[in-house]
């Protein structure tokens, strides 16, 4: 696959198919308990992973509980810091280094790690510099807002306002508590896969 520096707004397949994309972890149990529910339902997700987090005591064993279990994996920087606003240099460093600690806890040099997604939805030159180093920059065309509350409720209503055919769904498994996160994918995955729901990787741009 060769990528562009334009992020990709869209799911693979057609009618009512939607990329489920997970940022901001590995967050320890609210991680294992999203892979307990994804793999349940049989729905594989793209997870954007923190370089720091990967690293943190116990990352790497979610890690690599995630790519076991078939999900595709995104670098989404050492940090959380806003890459939009970096020089090219810096933004490919910070790149490198996350590349290189989640390899190292796969214990895997060459492992794939296909996508990139930028903190805050802010690129800069950050998706070119991605798509030099190999890396697919991938966008969203739905959030639920779960930065900003953990009511599950509220994430329930949001999770369907924000599903869309041929959409990139987020939510977040790390940046904080989200045990509500997990919740509300709970309640809503069995609904949307009895009503014809199909949850795909993201749609390479050069791949039909």
């Amino acid at each position: 696959m060769t990528p562009t520096p334009t992020p990709v707004l869209a799911a693979a397949g057609t009618g009512r198919a939607v990329a489920l994309t997970v940022d901001d972890g590995p967050n320890g149990d609210d991680t294992m308990a999203l892979l307990d529910v994804l793999g349940r339902h049989g729905v594989r997700a793209t997870f954007c992973v923190v370089g720091r987090q990967v690293a943190a005591p116990g990352g790497a064993e979610v890690l690599r509980r995630t790519v076991a279990a078939g999900h595709l994996l995104a670098a989404h920087g050492m940090g959380y810091a806003d890459l939009g606003a970096w020089e090219p240099e810096r933004v490919r460093a910070d790149l490198v280094a996350t590349l290189a600690v989640i390899r190292h806890a796969l214990g895997d040099p060459e492992a794939p790690v296909p996508w990139f997604r930028a903190a805050n939805g802010s690129w800069g030159c950050s998706g070119r510099v991605a798509a030099e180093l190999g890396l697919q920059p991938l966008g969203v065309t739905g959030t639920i807002d779960d930065w900003r509350t953990q009511h599950v409720p509220t994430l329930v209503a949001n999770l369907r306002r924000a599903i869309r055919p041929g959409g990139i769904l987020l939510v977040h498994d790390g940046g904080g508590e989200r045990g509500g996160s997990v919740e509300a994918l709970r309640t809503v995955l069995p609904q949307w896969l009895d009503d014809g729901w199909r949850f795909t990787a993201p749609a390479h741009p050069d791949r039909p």
